[in-house]
C-alpha cells in the first residue's frame, strides 16, 4: 500500500499500555496511524486528520465509544467505526451494529481479528465519497451542530450561484472562515479570495484602495496601484464590517457593483471586473439605513443572499471540539504539556454564555493553557479565565500589531504621506520606517492630498 492510499485509522482508548500496543500493531500493518485517549479529543483530530476508519474503546471515562459514535455520525455518516470493549455482551454488539457502528469487538482484542475488520472496512471507507472529500471546501469551519450543519449546506448551495452573499452575526463568529468556505465551494475556487476590513481603511482612502489609482493622479501617486476589485479579478472579494463604510464611497460602490466596472482614481474610463462579493458587518444595518448612514439601495445589492451565523451560546456542543482544536493548536507555542481540560472545566466552558463567541473562547483556552501547571486544566483555572473578560483583550501579537498599525496610520494622515517626517516623529530611521510600512502593506503616497472626487 502506498502512501498516498494508506488507510488512515484514529485509536481511541484510555488505557494507555492497550493503545500503545494496538498502535504499534496497527502501525506494523502499514496502516497510518493517530492515537488519542479519550472521545472529547477523538472530535477535534477527526476534523484535522480525517481518518478512513475509528477504533475506539467502548468504556471510557466521559464520552464512551457509542457517544463518541453518535456525536460523529451526524457530521461524517460514512466513517466506519469499530468499537471494542472487556464488558461485550451480544446486547451490546446488536445495540451498536443497528446504530450503525461497522464492527465489534472483544477485549482481549485479537491482533488479526482486527487488522482484517479495519482491512474490511477500509473498503467502506475508501470507496464511499466520505467526508475526506467532500468537506474540503469547509475544512477550516469545525462544527459538529445541527445549527451550523444546516448553515453550511445552504452555503454550499448559494456557492454555486453568482449571487452576492451577506453574513450577519455577532463578532467573533468566523464570518471570514465562512466566507472562504463559499469561496472554496464555488466554481472560482482557483481565482483569488481578497478580504478587506471596511473600518481598517480611512475615509479618503476607500476609492483608491478598491478601485486602484493611476501613476499620478494625486500627489505622491508615483505608480499605478491596481486596487482590491482588480486584485480579485477572477475570485472572490469580502468586504468585512461593511456597515463601516463611508456614505461618501457608497453610490460609488453601488455603481461598480451594478455595472461590474471600476475607473481608479485619475483614469478616464471604466475597466471590466469579474468578481463574486460577499460581505459582512455584525452592525445593525437596519438600523443604519433608518438614520440615513447606509444606503438602502445598496443593501439590497449586496443581501441577495444572507447568511447568519449562530452564536457560539447557541451552539453549546461545539465548544468541547473547538476547546480541544485550540488546545492542539496552541501546543506549538506552549508545548505539549497540556493534555486535556477537566470534566468539570470543560462542563464550565458549555455552560458559560461566550458573548465574545469562537474569538472569546480561543483566548480563554490560551490563557488556560499558558498558565496551567497540571495536564488537565482544572475549572478553577477555567473560571479565573472567564472572569478576567478575556473578550475584552487582544491576544498580545494582535493587539502590538493593530497599535502599530493604527499609530502609522495616524502618522502618515498627520505627516501627510512624508516618509521622512513621519520617521521623524516616531524616532527612528527612514529604512526601519519604511520595514514599518511594508509589513503592514502601507504605501505612504496614498496618504497624500488629492482632491475629494465624491459626487
Amino acid at each position: 500500500m502506498t502512501n498516498a492510499t494508506r488507510t488512515r485509522v484514529l485509536l481511541v482508548d484510555d488505557d494507555p499500555d492497550l493503545l500503545r500496543l494496538l498502535a504499534l500493531r496497527l502501525t506494523a500493518a502499514g496502516f497510518e496511524l493517530e492515537t488519542v485517549s479519550n472521545g472529547v479529543a477523538a472530535l477535534s483530530r477527526v476534523a484535522v486528520f480525517r481518518p478512513h476508519v475509528v477504533v475506539t474503546d467502548l468504556r471510557m471515562d466521559g464520552m464512551d465509544g457509542l457517544s463518541l459514535f453518535d456525536a460523529l455520525h451526524e457530521q461524517y455518516p460514512t466513517l466506519p467505526f469499530i468499537i471494542m470493549t472487556a464488558h461485550g455482551t451480544i446486547s451490546d454488539a446488536v445495540s451498536a451494529t443497528q446504530r450503525g457502528v461497522f464492527g465489534f469487538l472483544s477485549k482481549p482484542v485479537d491482533k488479526n481479528e482486527l487488522i482484517a475488520l479495519v482491512n474490511e472496512a477500509t473498503r467502506i471507507g475508501l470507496s464511499n465519497t466520505t467526508a475526506v472529500t467532500q468537506d474540503a471546501w469547509r475544512r477550516s469551519i469545525l462544527t459538529q451542530s445541527p445549527v451550523m450543519e444546516e448553515l453550511l449546506s445552504q452555503a454550499q448551495r448559494v456557492a454555486q450561484s453568482k449571487a452576492s452573499v451577506f453574513i450577519g452575526g455577532e463578532s467573533g463568529t468566523g464570518k471570514e472562515l465562512l466566507a472562504r468556505a463559499i469561496h472554496e465551494a464555488s466554481g472560482r475556487a482557483d481565482g483569488p479570495f481578497v478580504a478587506v476590513n471596511c473600518s481598517a481603511i480611512p475615509e479618503n482612502l476607500f476609492e483608491s484602495e478598491l478601485f486602484g489609482h493611476r501613476k499620478g493622479a494625486f500627489t505622491g501617486a508615483t505608480r499605478d496601484h491596481k486596487g482590491l476589485f482588480r486584485a480579485a479579478d477572477g475570485g472572490t472579494l469580502f468586504l468585512d464590517e461593511i456597515g463601516d463604510m463611508p456614505k461618501s464611497f457608497q453610490a460609488k460602490l453601488l455603481r461598480a457593483l451594478q455595472e461590474m466596472r471600476v475607473r481608479p482614481v485619475g483614469a478616464t474610463e471604466d475597466e471590466p471586473v469579474d468578481v463574486r462579493i460577499i460581505s459582512a458587518t455584525h452592525a445593525d444595518l437596519d438600523k443604519a439605513m433608518a438614520e440615513g448612514n447606509f444606503r438602502e439601495d445598496l443593501y439590497y445589492r449586496l443581501n441577495v443572499v444572507t447568511l447568519t451565523i449562530p452564536s457560539l451560546a447557541k451552539r453549546p456542543e461545539d465548544i468541547p471540539l473547538l476547546a480541544t482544536h485550540f488546545l492542539r493548536e496552541l501546543a506549538g507555542t506552549y508545548g505539549e504539556r497540556v493534555k486535556g481540560f477537566s470534566p468539570e472545566a470543560l462542563e464550565a466552558l458549555v455552560n458559560f454564555d461566550w458573548p465574545g463567541n469562537v474569538r472569546q473562547l480561543r483566548n480563554v483556552v490560551e490563557q488556560c493553557v499558558a498558565l496551567s501547571s497540571t495536564p488537565l486544566i482544572p475549572l478553577t483555572l477555567v473560571q479565573r479565565a472567564l472572569r478576567d473578560e478575556p473578550s475584552s483583550f487582544l491576544p498580545l501579537q494582535e493587539a502590538r500589531e493593530q497599535f502599530e498599525r493604527n499609530y502609522l496610520i495616524r502618522l502618515l494622515q498627520m505627516t501627510n504621506g512624508n516618509v521622512t517626517h513621519a520617521a521623524r516623529l516616531a524616532k527612528r530611521n527612514r529604512t526601519e520606517f519604511y520595514r514599518l510600512l511594508n509589513r503592514h502593506g502601507m504605501n505612504p503616497a496614498l496618504f497624500k492630498s488629492f482632491p475629494d472626487v465624491s459626487p
